[in-house]
């Protein structure tokens, strides 16, 4: 388990405590291993959380992995530290010109806008071109599955009476798909929204398949496999006591929420449960990061020719 990560990253410690290897790009260059080279555009408000969330997971999953933290270009973060963003972060426009072989987006605490509101729309939509013609695989999470679906396919988000939030179950509905190579028939998967995309709209001529999926939380995973994507509403790189401490902000902020489904009633303050989909996660991320490596194989064979 290792992952090639930007040296001083915060995260970096914390990886190292629960075991994964972590090494900068400077000291991976000699050890004569070829790193599957994933950019992860971090939306996040949260973004130091997040990247720990995200190496962890790919640092986890097996493969060497090099990680590299992207921005649109119009994107401006409020919430992260300057220093921090400045240091570590790259825009998109010094990269894309760069090989990659797969890109993550996270979501966005913009779900209530309309796609076209939100400033660095376009620069988004550059990146899933971008990425769509140049890079193996993607992997979109929560809203900017959302995007990418309207972006791509014209699927509309809808908003929901209440937050969708908690942890529930889900069921395996393409047990065939490399993707679920070792799971069971079902899982349990976080899930924090305001909006959905609902499965009347995943129309079959749009060539989207809809991989799991929950009775109570709607669809899970779509795969879009002409574009080698997926659009992922829900968030296996989520802790513990993530939605906890998402509770406790949406409450000292005023906002009416109920506790997260699936946590052990703790009074007012919800006690976080016992994480069971961090396994599921690492078994679908050495699973996507398999097909990622056999693809960047092809790609390499084809720009050698």
């Amino acid at each position: 388990m290792s992952i090639i990560l930007p040296r001083g990253l915060p995260a970096v410690d914390r990886l190292r405590q629960n075991g994964i290897e972590v090494v900068s790009p400077g000291d991976a260059r000699g050890q004569g291993r070829r790193a599957l080279r994933v950019v992860l555009v971090n939306l996040m408000p949260t973004k130091l959380q997040t990247e720990q969330q995200i190496a962890r997971l790919l640092g986890g999953a097996g493969p060497h992995v090099e990680l590299t933290l992207a921005l649109p270009d119009g994107y401006r973060p409020r919430n992260a530290p300057a220093g921090h963003v400045k240091r570590f972060y790259r825009r998109f426009g010094e990269i894309r010109g760069h090989r990659f072989d797969a890109i993550i987006v996270t979501g966005a605490p913009v779900e209530n806008l309309p796609f076209e509101a939100v400033d660095y729309w376009d620069d988004l939509r550059a990146i899933f071109d971008w990425a769509e013609g140049r890079l193996g695989r993607a992997y979109y999470i929560c809203w900017a599955a959302q995007a990418a679906l309207k972006h791509f396919h014209g699927v509309e988000k809808r908003s929901l009476a209440a937050k969708r939030f908690g942890v529930f179950r889900h069921r395996v509905r393409q047990p065939r798909s490399p993707l679920f190579r070792g799971f069971g028939e079902t899982f349990d998967i976080p899930v924090s929204r305001h909006t959905e995309v609902r499965r009347r709209d995943l129309e079959p001529g749009r060539g989207l398949v809809v991989l799991a999926d929950s009775p109570q939380a709607g669809p899970c995973l779509v795969e879009d496999a002409e574009r080698r994507a997926l659009y992922m509403f829900n968030h296996w790189e989520y802790e513990a006591d993530t939605l906890a401490a998402e509770y406790e902000r949406d409450r000292a902020a005023g906002k009416e929420i109920a506790p997260p489904v699936g946590y052990p009633a703790g009074g007012e303050r919800p006690r976080p449960p016992v994480n069971n989909w961090s396994e599921p996660a690492r078994l679908f991320f050495r699973n996507w990061l398999a097909l990622a490596r056999a693809d960047a194989g092809c790609i390499s064979a084809g720009a050698a020719a």
